[in-house]
């Protein structure tokens, strides 16, 4: 079987080339894909150029960026990780044909499978394909961010993603799909006030329609909430901020924000250097703390109670309780696949202004 598969060939091009498929092996599944979702921030790193991966690779047990072996990491053959399909084969029990799950394998037509070593979620009967391609990744990413907050704050086992929001206020910095899906976990969770920044006015239009305060991150928005979020005495800011935005200005503004030993959860992918972060300043004089939530992990402490799987039936939770709301204000273009190196192009030249697009496969 052959499949259609969107790749980076050369920093600037990316096209549809024509692949051949393996066999299904035994325990092994063909999905045929039915959306795929665009992470923009991530995928126009590998159009650009300067993605680490393309010039370092992450020494699997020692944790340390190396020097990759060859100079250049092109073609890109695996793009994107937000992808909905329907099981097509099965040589598993564990899946039916007709199956609708989300998996995350790149923007491509097909994909042979194996369950037992990928992330392939089941999904309930009813929920848009086009919602779908948050389940397998983006939405995880989101929740763990949740996760590591009531992990900052828990003294026994978190049982619940609203242990580190409930009654909080909640800053989200950057209004992409990753802090505004973040937003809306933690007003699903309980959160006492969201407020989101970002520097886009189109973006935090989205953010006042989902209900949530909209700050412009050019008009000093730590100053903002400090005045509006008052604690007591010399105590001002928000109890903890989700960094979204891969700017290290976006982090210096999250510090800028939270409260007296309050503490950044950052959820951003950065490419480039550090200048605008000055940790003199409110990280050293406030006593911070910053974490990292990556999606390869968890916590410490906190698996095997919570997993990738979890994570993403918390985000199936949410886009069934939200899902109108997300349909309507961050899925923003849904175009055929054919369109998608023309799309990823005028992205990237800023031609063109996406929240979250999701390409279709017709059939």
């Amino acid at each position: 079987m052959r499949r259609r598969n969107l790749i980076v060939s050369r920093p600037g091009r990316v096209e549809l080339v024509e692949e051949d498929l393996p066999d299904v092996p035994d325990g092994g599944l063909m999905l045929q894909t039915l959306t795929t979702g665009l992470s923009a921030g991530t995928e126009l790193t590998f159009v650009r150029g300067d993605n680490p991966a393309l010039h370092e690779r992450l020494h699997p047990e020692l944790g340390l960026f190396v020097a990759a072996e060859r100079d250049s990491g092109y073609p890109v053959r695996r793009l994107g990780y937000m992808e909905v399909a329907r099981v097509a084969e099965t040589r598993t029990p564990a899946f039916a044909v007709g199956d609708l799950v989300a998996s995350a394998y790149g923007h491509a037509t097909a994909h042979v499978s194996d369950p037992v070593r990928e992330h392939v979620v089941p999904l309930p009967d009813g929920l848009d394909p086009v919602l779908g391609v948050y389940v397998a990744h983006l939405g995880p990413i989101c929740c763990n961010g949740l996760l590591h907050a009531a992990a900052d704050v828990a003294t026994g086992p978190v049982r619940t993603l609203a242990h580190g929001v409930e009654g909080r206020r909640v800053l989200v910095v950057g209004a992409g799909p990753i802090g505004l899906l973040t937003a809306l976990l933690a007003v699903e969770h309980g959160a006492g006030e969201v407020a989101v920044i970002d520097a886009d006015p189109r973006r935090r239009a989205i953010a006042v329609e989902l209900g949530l305060l909209a700050l412009d991150a050019d008009a000093d928005p730590a100053l903002t909430l400090k005045t509006r979020w008052r604690h007591g005495p010399g105590d001002h800011g928000a109890d903890v901020a989700f960094q979204c935005r891969a700017r290290s200005q976006s982090l210096a503004t999250a510090m800028r924000a939270v409260r007296p030993q309050g503490t950044v959860v950052d959820l951003a992918f950065y490419t480039g250097g550090a200048d605008d972060l000055r940790l003199g300043a409110e990280f050293h004089h406030n006593g911070l703390s910053l974490r990292c939530a990556q999606i390869g992990r968890v916590p410490r402490g906190l698996a095997p109670w919570w997993d990738r799987h979890r994570l993403s039936a918390e985000t199936v939770r949410l886009l069934l309780s939200r899902g109108d709301d997300i349909r309507r204000h961050l899925v923003t273009d849904v175009v055929p696949l054919d369109d998608a190196p023309g799309l990823l192009a005028d992205v990237s030249a800023h031609r063109r202004h996406v929240v979250t697009a999701v390409f279709t496969v017709d059939r």
